[in-house]
């Protein structure tokens, strides 16, 4: 910067113009995308292994029930490896698109059931891998929604279930909206205890219990405070944490720093668990 400092003044009779620094362009950061990739940090669509998340293994000789399927992110990963999928959810909108999502997969059957799961339109030991992520607490009857569950897995199969953590979920309770707490949305706050217990009284086994997201723990707290609306969530605070949080992972002890924040304030808890072998 010096010696062009001298080129510019030297032999000039006028006195040099001022010279603007460049300004490097940064790209914006994709809070969801961000938050894609935060989850596969987590263990989430590991392609190298073929889980789902780690102890969930998906092989083309499975049958993968989701239920409260969403936009189809888990079932896309799924079909993916060739398996059987079978889709259930109230909103038919929701079941459509992710039929259409699922068409570019090599998935050897598609089923589809637009349905409240009270109960489930699939006979009894159908699943090999059953999937159902944030919809416990929703559901008005967690018994008899996992008890359904239960009924429609083979023996032996593996179960992915996940509801939110309490530790974010009681972040949220006066900054959230009123309606995040009210049906059809979060009804019930379920603790580690009582996860585990809803779904060993279902009969399941669990092997597995961990938790993640401290990232959309605070996302979620920061959108309450934006007033924006989550399909146009663009606003300064949410910006500035998904750059932060983006830099944070690419630290040096990034993925030490978010291990210890996921323990702390997760968004998610996460249980694998085993329907018993038939005696």
């Amino acid at each position: 910067m010096l010696s062009l400092l001298k080129k510019l003044t030297a032999g000039t009779p006028a006195p040099a113009q001022p010279v603007t620094p460049e300004v490097a362009v940064v790209d914006k950061v994709d809070p969801f995308q961000l938050g894609l990739f935060d989850a596969t940090l987590s263990g989430w669509f590991n392609q190298q292994t073929n889980e789902l998340f780690p102890g969930f293994l998906i092989s083309p000789e499975d049958t993968v029930l989701d239920v409260g399927c969403g936009d189809g992110g888990n079932v896309h990963f799924c079909g993916m490896r060739g398996a059987k999928i079978v889709i259930a959810d109230i909103d038919a909108a929701k079941v459509e698109s992710t039929r259409q999502r699922l068409g570019d997969t090599p998935a050897r059957d598609i089923e589809c059931h637009v349905t409240d799961c009270n109960p489930l339109p699939i006979a009894d030991g159908t699943a090999t891998r059953v999937v159902s992520t944030e919809v416990i607490e929703h559901v008005d009857d967690p018994a008899q929604f996992l008890a359904e569950l239960a009924r429609v897995g083979k023996p032996g199969a593996l179960y992915l279930l996940s509801v939110p953590h309490p530790s974010s979920e009681n972040l949220q309770k006066g900054i959230a909206a009123p309606e995040y707490f009210e049906k059809p949305n979060h009804i019930r706050i379920i603790t580690e205890e009582q996860f585990k217990a809803m779904v060993s009284d279902a009969g399941l086994e669990v092997l597995s219990h961990s938790q993640y997201g401290f990232y959309w723990s605070m996302w979620m707290l920061l959108f309450w405070e934006s007033g924006v609306d989550l399909g146009n969530a663009d606003h300064p605070m949410l910006n500035s944490w998904a750059e932060t949080w983006q830099k944070v992972l690419d630290s040096p002890r990034g993925a030490q720093i978010k291990s210890a924040l996921d323990a702390v304030v997760a968004k998610s808890q996460v249980i694998i668990a085993r329907k018993p072998l038939a005696e």
